[in-house]
């Protein structure tokens, strides 16, 4: 394990451990044992529409660079990823098994991570826009904040933005990139809808949970928290999807008024709603155990025809 892996553990367990050292395991339990058939089922369907989304997305833009798939397969590796990311440190693992698993099996590892990538990147980039968007508009613990963030954001962007613009070193990534954005540009729109959806799908598994634990807070009370949520369960310092999340949840309630307490049990009941609704996942895994990678490569040899005369199209509009 490298020393970055052990930061991120131990920053998660960290966080974890100041968070139940404060408020104790009470509320978390108390949560826990709220959970009931309802809840399960009300999470796994709505998870299920924003796999689905997150699968079709994926699928686009993977077709646009050449290593195209069909839409169930596609929904099968999100699900194996979503589960694997959700059990195992860090929270991109799954992601980028998948990356490497259809990289390989479509014969272009180059071209099934940079798939992924800009998978990644296009869920990320409309999930904080959105978040930015509704915390500017609508009552937040960080409403009176939003404009410094904004510029700070905006700082960032342009500091990045003009190292990748002078730097040498860039010259062949951005050519790279620069040909992916142009075979992309047919599907963005339907890329962003997408994502835009499937984020939506996130916010509802969050206020089930707020539900499940009691919470009372009006749904215009609680979108802002969810998305605040979300955005620290991006950064990577996390054990199996465990330590941000809790925390950003218990200061963000706690700062609107709803307790620190119920903010805890409703992150710990979201990551247990999450983890069941992408149960799924084990299946995938153990049809990929008992199948042998050979069948796997002839299906999706057969998936590519499709995306090679796609990007054979975008090749002749660009």
């Amino acid at each position: 394990m490298t020393g970055w892996a052990r930061l991120r553990l131990l920053a998660g367990a960290g966080i974890l451990a100041v968070l139940l050292w404060r408020l104790g395991t009470g509320p978390v339990l108390a949560g826990l044992r709220r959970i009931d058939g309802w809840s399960l089922l009300a999470a796994s369907a709505v998870a299920a529409l924003s796999t689905v989304c997150s699968a079709w997305r994926w699928r686009l833009i993977a077709a646009r660079l050449g290593v195209g798939l069909s839409l169930p397969a596609a929904i099968a590796a999100c699900y194996r990823a979503q589960l694997l990311n959700s059990t195992l440190p860090g929270g991109v693992l799954g992601d980028l098994h998948r990356a490497v698993r259809h990289g390989r099996l479509t014969g272009d590892l180059a071209a099934g991570l940079r798939a992924v990538a800009w998978d990644r990147v296009a869920g990320q980039l409309v999930q904080g826009t959105l978040a930015v968007l509704v915390l500017f508009t609508i009552g937040s613990p960080v409403h009176s904040a939003m404009p410094l963030i904004g510029l700070v954001l905006a700082a960032v962007l342009l500091v990045g933005w003009l190292g990748y613009r002078v730097s040498p070193r860039t010259s062949r990534l951005a050519r790279l990139l620069g040909s992916d954005l142009r075979r992309c540009r047919e599907v963005w729109p339907a890329v962003l809808l997408l994502s835009a959806l499937a984020v939506v799908g996130h916010v509802g598994t969050f206020l089930i949970a707020a539900r499940t634990v009691g919470v009372t807070g009006s749904t215009s009370q609680l979108v802002p928290l969810a998305l605040l949520v979300l955005l620290a369960m991006a950064v990577p310092l996390n054990v199996a999807g465990w330590g941000p999340r809790e925390g950003a949840a218990a200061w963000a309630f706690g700062a609107a008024g709803l307790g620190a307490d119920r903010g805890l049990a409703t992150a710990a009941v979201y990551g247990v709603l999450v983890l069941v609704a992408n149960l799924p996942g084990v299946l995938v895994l153990a049809w990929d155990w008992w199948h042998p990678v050979r069948a796997s490569q002839q299906i999706t040899r057969a998936d590519n025809r499709f995306a090679e005369l796609v990007s054979m199209r975008g090749h002749a509009d660009g």
